[in-house]
């Protein structure tokens, strides 16, 4: 590994938003409507932490129709090492109020009252 790229994962993980992005992500993969739903922000800005995290080789995503799904990266130990060690140290009550909006937003979609919003 490249001094370069230690610099660009260091780079993904010194901003919140990106670390909380990535607590959600312990949990599970995630569907980036989901994600939007956690934040008080719009899809743009969290595409492109997602791809600020993304290019870093923190997270994987995978396409299903036109729904992209997002995960903590499993096959590069050093790199999931790095980010294990990282949420470690984030508490639950860091992303209260994220983990509340994600909740609420899973449950309606579970209850189907957003399907214009999210299909997936």
């Amino acid at each position: 590994m490249a001094l370069k790229d230690l610099i660009t994962i260091y780079k993904a993980l010194s901003d919140e938003t990106r670390l909380k992005i990535l607590k959600l992500l312990e949990k599970g993969e995630l569907c980036v409507c989901d994600i939007v739903s956690a934040f008080n922000t719009s899809q743009p800005k969290i595409s492109f932490h997602l791809s600020t995290l993304k290019e870093a080789g923190l997270i994987t995503d995978r396409k299903q129709g036109k729904w992209s799904y997002y995960s903590i990266v499993a096959s590069d130990m050093f790199r999931r090492f790095i980010v294990l060690s990282s949420l470690e140290r984030i508490e639950e009550s860091d992303i209260e109020e994220e983990l509340k909006r994600l909740e609420a937003f899973l449950q309606e979609k579970n209850n189907k009252k957003i399907v214009r919003i999210c299909k997936c």
